[in-house]
């Protein structure tokens, strides 16, 4: 990779590259040219780049049969439809499970059915079915269970299910399936061409199940006696549930987001609508929103309040409720503020600098919040976090975030089948277990010895990458705008990174929770606002404090529009920074 300004060594200790070098001309380039560039660094083929340009459903989704059980599931919820079943939604408590659930109760809610929801309690019943759950939807007569965002691993809880059951996960298999009527899993170990898309989230393969579900009744007959109902119109669900996930943003996931904004913006669910208002956005919400605004208020009902509030919420008709729900929900997210700060806290003061994968263990830590914790240490530390509450009786919940290129997922599945979890799974990014608290040293050598490696060619393989190089005067909403055409960005398409300067601070200090604000200007005297967040105690914050203006810097980091003003002005959010020659 050619370096950026020769940089090799930054402030955070990491070489500056180019994103790819498709292109020896980066800068200068006219917005077309700039939306070329964005694409091809991002993997995308040059026979695609038009398809890329404007990601459609049609341009990007497969035919849900090549999924394996995908048409057997269909026939046996289109049997369900049509013989006015008692339908269950067995739901996971996070974004993707709420999404899961919300989408199927409001497609059948179309085809005329009412369905009946269930989200387990994470701290009472902890994640995907059990079997008390499981025989008490049958004794309220359920004849069809559908599980969504869980089930993959859920080999007691089905073994003794007494209706049938659909289970539409995306978590990674085991080689045995449970017992179920149906499996729809793009990762499954005996996948086909479906192995394509295991990058979904669990909403949408649920979305392909309701195309599935459509098509299979539109055979029968059914649409004959019963309008049609317009699966696109829940693509505000699938983005939503897409982005919090952490879903890649290839293929298809960027085309649910793309057109799932579009819906959202016509404000059609309710419950969304509310959600935007109570997290006092005033504008069309961006995929951003999605991880920052939307996501964690949904998360917060099952962190730390009723489980059900977030797929009561997206399936509500009634506007009154749905704005007590988006206030309750707004109201959550702020306790699950204050009792992260804490856990963030424990955990830091026990980190292990010198192990491949960092494993943290405290009594008292709320499990509703220990995901949201690893990801944190996982940013500090650059390398994967696992945080691990544990409960009076010597049992932990853990939550695992990993790094690119190191699948954390596999890893944790790989224990459990070998007897050092009491349960465990996930995907490449993230991980869950339940653990009893003896076997948490052993766990620690056994992820070392498994990933150490992988780890440590992951970080020497660290860089920081940028697209394109530009004056301060030259961070415009004109350029914004401009980067913006590429997206959605997020996991796997990556938002772009521009380096600005040389420039020289002219005003800095610290506001809300340890971010850096400063003012700097280029050798034009042109100005620009940059923000370091979380930054104030590392080496990045330390830096731009004590920079002054007989020091220039080049700065690295996204551009972004401030839309607090009269007009909107663009700033720099700072990931890195180095100093000029």
């Amino acid at each position: 990779m050619r370096r950026v300004l020769d940089i090799d060594r930054s402030i955070l200790g990491q070489p500056w590259h180019w994103r790819a070098l498709a292109t020896d001309q980066r800068d200068g380039l006219m917005p077309d040219d700039l939306l070329t560039q964005l694409l091809l660094a991002r993997g995308c083929p040059r026979e695609a780049l038009e398809a890329h340009k404007a990601p459609s459903i049609r341009g990007f989704m497969p035919d849900p049969s090549i999924f394996r059980d995908m048409d057997v599931a269909a026939a046996r919820l289109a049997d369900a439809v049509e013989r006015d079943e008692a339908v269950a939604i067995f739901g996971d408590y996070d974004v993707d499970g709420a999404t899961s659930s919300a989408l199927l109760v409001l497609l059948l809610r179309e085809l005329g059915r009412d369905a009946r929801v269930y989200i387990p309690d994470r701290l009472v019943e902890g994640y995907g079915p059990n079997a008390a759950a499981m025989e008490r939807l049958a004794a309220e007569g359920a004849t069809l269970i559908v599980t969504v965002d869980c089930g993959a691993q859920a080999f007691d809880a089905l073994a003794g299910a007494r209706a049938d059951v659909i289970v539409v996960d995306h978590h990674q298999c085991a080689t045995q399936l449970p017992r179920a009527h149906a499996v729809v899993n793009p990762n499954r170990q005996d996948e086909g061409d479906g192995a394509a898309h295991g990058h979904l989230a669990a909403v949408g393969v649920a979305f392909l199940l309701g195309a599935a579900l459509i098509r299979e009744l539109r055979a029968r007959g059914y649409f004959a006696g019963h309008a049609e109902p317009r699966l696109l119109d829940l693509l505000d669900l699938v983005a939503l549930g897409t982005v919090a996930d952490v879903a890649q943003l290839r293929g298809l996931n960027r085309a649910f987001v793309a057109q799932g904004l579009k819906v959202m913006a016509q404000r059609r669910n309710i419950g969304l609508a509310a959600l935007g208002e109570a997290a006092r956005l005033t504008r069309a919400p961006t995929a951003s929103d999605l991880g920052f605004a939307f996501g964690p208020r949904i998360n917060a009902g099952g962190r730390v309040g009723r489980a059900d509030l977030g797929v009561r919420l997206l399936t509500t008709r009634d506007p009154a409720e749905a704005r007590a729900l988006a206030a309750e929900l707004d109201r959550l997210n702020d306790e699950r503020r204050a009792i992260e700060a804490m856990v963030q806290e424990g955990a830091e003061a026990m980190l292990c600098t010198d192990r491949a994968v960092c494993v943290v263990a405290g009594e008292g830590w709320h499990p509703g919040v220990i995901g949201i914790v690893a990801g944190r240490l996982k940013e500090r530390l650059g390398r994967p976090a696992i945080v691990i509450a544990l409960d009076e009786n010597g049992i932990g919940k853990g939550s695992g975030r990993s790094i690119t290129g190191v699948d954390l997922g596999a890893a944790v599945l790989s224990a459990k089948e070998r007897g050092l979890l009491i349960a465990g799974g996930g995907h490449a990014m993230a991980a869950g277990l339940t653990i009893a608290s003896d076997a948490i040293p052993a766990f620690a050598d056994d992820l070392e010895a498994r990933l150490g490696a992988a780890v440590e060619v992951a970080r020497e393989n660290r860089a920081l990458l940028v697209d394109s190089v530009v004056a301060a005067g030259g961070v415009t909403p004109d350029l914004v705008h401009a980067l913006e055409a590429g997206g959605p960005y997020g996991t796997g398409w990556p938002a772009p990174r521009v380096a600005v300067g040389p420039v020289r601070t002219i005003k800095v200090d610290v506001v809300g929770n340890g971010h850096v604000r400063a003012i700097v200007a280029g050798d034009d005297g042109r100005s620009l606002k940059a923000m370091a967040f979380r930054a104030a105690d590392n080496a990045l914050g330390q830096a731009l404090l004590a920079a002054g203006p007989s020091r220039r810097l080049w700065l690295a980091g996204r551009a972004r529009l401030d839309e607090w003003g009269a007009r909107p002005a663009a700033e720099l959010h700072i990931d890195d920074a180095a100093w000029a020659n």
